[in-house]
C-alpha cells in the first residue's frame, strides 16, 4: 500500500557554506514529531525552545506558551500536520530553534511522492556540513568561531579549542549515523530538559 510522501529539504539561514539536510517523511506527520526529526537531522540538541512559523502564524508546543509573549496568532502544534502547512511543492516555512541565539531553518517542500509503506520514514537522503555547536551566539558568532578556528595563532583560538574539542570539523556529516537515530522510538532526539 502507498502513503503519501514528501521530500523536505531543511536550510540552516545564513549559513555559508550551506548547513542542511533532505528528508523523506510521512505527508501526514505531526509537527511535534517533525520537530523531533529536525533537531536529529540537524545534530542539535533540544536544548532550547522552538517554534514554526508560516505567514505570521506561530506553532508551538502548548507548554511554550507564556502570557507575556503569547499573541492570537499562536496555535498550539499538537494535532498538526506538516501537509496542514505545506501544501504544495515549493510551499515553504520557517522552523526557529532557540530564541537567544536566533538559528532560524528554511523548510522547503521539495517533492511530493509516495512510498510503499513498508519502507521506514523518515530518513534521510543527502545533507551537508556539521551543525553549529548548541550556545554558540547564532550565526554570526559560529561564522566567527571557525575563522578562528583556521588561526592557532590567533589569541582567542585555544579557548575555542578548549570549548569545541579539537576533533571539531564544520563538514562533518554522517547520514548513516543519523537515519541510525531517525530508526529510534523518538527519532534520536532528547527530551526536552
Amino acid at each position: 500500500m502507498e502513503r503519501k510522501t514528501f521530500q523536505i529539504k531543511i536550510v540552516l539561514r545564513g549559513s555559508e557554506p550551506k548547513i542542511w539536510r533532505r528528508i523523506l517523511v510521512p505527508a501526514d506527520l505531526l509537527l511535534p514529531d517533525f520537530h523531533k526529526i529536525i533537531q536529529t537531522t540537524m545534530g542539535w540538541t533540544n536544548s532550547h525552545l522552538h517554534q514554526f512559523v508560516k505567514n505570521r502564524t506561530y506553532y508551538l508546543p502548548e507548554s511554550e506558551y507564556d502570557d507575556f509573549w503569547s499573541n492570537k496568532e499562536d496555535v498550539d502544534y499538537s494535532k498538526v500536520k506538516i501537509s496542514d502547512l505545506l501544501k504544495r511543492k515549493n510551499s515553504k516555512i520557517t522552523y526557529e530553534y532557540d530564541f537567544g541565539d536566533n538559528w532560524v531553518h528554511d523548510i522547503i517542500l521539495e517533492k511530493i511522492t509516495s512510498t510503499d509503506e513498508s519502507e521506514t520514514l523518515p530518513v534521510c537522503i543527502a545533507g551537508e556540513n556539521s551543525c553549529p555547536p548548541e550556545d554558540c551566539g547564532g550565526i554570526w558568532s559560529y561564522e566567527r568561531m571557525l575563522e578562528v578556528l583556521k588561526n592557532p595563532e590567533n589569541e582567542e583560538y585555544e579557548d575555542y579549542i578548549d570549548w569545541v574539542g579539537e576533533d571539531f570539523d564544520p563538514e562533518y556529516f554522517n547520514i548513516d549515523e543519523v537515519n541510525k537515530l531517525l530508526k529510534t522510538k523518538d527519532f534520536g532526539c532528547p527530551e526536552f530538559f
